[in-house]
């Protein structure tokens, strides 16, 4: 068997007919990727069709946001609600301009949102107050209290109650700043490609919004609203100005002063751009290294309580394993 395998291999047609197999072999090999075409092209196609997709997709989402905010707006409206607010005049009351700048900040603008907000710091207490009673008096949840203690949660979660839109407020308001402020460098960036290369401001607002819709919905939101202002408003100061005033931000405070400097009295506004753009990155990154810096001080409650006692159990342990054993054999 051997010998004739040694033959077969030793044979010349054999040997030809290898050498052909593996120059064929080769060849389709290496010819392969010509005949696929360039490789490059073919992801740089993908990686466009793929962003096509992302910005059909940004402008859907945000196309349908205008529209649910516009419905909500003029036809969702409570009017049922309204007329308490406007029966009670709870905007006297309970509203003044920095409530209305906290909601501009938090996204809710125009008379429906502050309708609802005064209606929930209407009703609110009155539920958190019903809720108290309910629970404490009916189904006894505090049974070895006092009375005074009952009536002091009870009032409590009145107050709780009464708080708590404010609060709410308050937490989208300040989510909605920090997706801004994350964003916001690079939206400075692509503002000062789009003003080098000859596009005016309203354009520069609009291209950036398809752009970095992907990144922070909040800030394209914000720039198209800057955009149909900078079209109707008669001074364009105003519109700037409301784009600092809806975002709060000192960093957008300090580009939209700039761009009035620059409407005002012809001034660049790439140098500005670009001056603004890297004070915001460094900005960014002075954020990050402070809460890299807390992190140690953060860390130490934990390591106490989780990971000392695992490292003690760790390395005592089979100590305390041999003594006990030791003590038993001993005895």
């Amino acid at each position: 068997m051997i010998d004739q395998v040694m033959k077969s291999v030793i044979d010349p047609t054999f040997m030809v007919a290898l050498v052909v197999a593996v120059a064929v072999f080769v060849t389709v090999f290496t010819a392969l990727p010509a005949m696929g075409g360039n490789p490059l092209k073919a992801r740089m196609k993908s990686v466009a069709l793929e962003r096509e997709e992302l910005r059909a997709k940004q402008r859907m989402r945000l196309a349908a946001e205008a529209d649910r905010r516009r419905k909500g707006l003029r036809e969702e409206q409570s009017h049922g609600m309204r007329r308490i607010v406007e029966r009670l005049d709870l905007k006297r009351a309970l509203a003044d301009e920095a409530t209305l700048s906290k909601l501009k900040m938090a996204g809710f603008r125009g008379q429906n949102p502050l309708t609802k907000f005064l209606f929930f710091r209407l009703v609110l207490p009155a539920v958190g107050l019903a809720l108290g009673i309910f629970y404490i008096f009916v189904f006894g949840l505090l049974p070895d209290q006092p009375l005074f203690i009952k009536a002091f949660v009870c009032v409590l979660l009145a107050y709780a109650g009464f708080y708590a839109p404010v609060l709410y407020i308050s937490n989208r308001a300040t989510k909605r700043k920090a997706s801004i402020q994350r964003a916001w460098p690079d939206a400075l960036d692509l503002m000062l490609i789009c003003v080098e290369s000859g596009i005016s401001v309203e354009a520069a607002f609009r291209r950036v919004a398809d752009e970095i819709g992907a990144q922070s919905v909040e800030l394209a939101e914000e720039f198209v609203l800057t955009n149909a202002e900078l079209s109707f408003l008669q001074e364009r100061r105003q519109a700037y100005e409301n784009l600092a005033n809806r975002t709060g931000l000192d960093s957008v405070k300090s580009v939209t002063q700039a761009l009035i400097q620059a409407e005002r009295y012809g001034t660049p506004v790439a140098h500005a751009l670009r001056v603004l753009s890297a004070e915001s990155r460094d900005m960014r990154m002075n954020e990050a290294e402070k809460k890299a810096a807390a992190l140690p001080p953060k860390l130490t409650v934990p390591m106490i309580l989780f990971f000392l006692p695992v490292l003690f159990a760790v390395i005592l342990g089979p100590a305390g394993i041999q003594v006990s054993q030791q003590g038993v054999f001993g005895n």
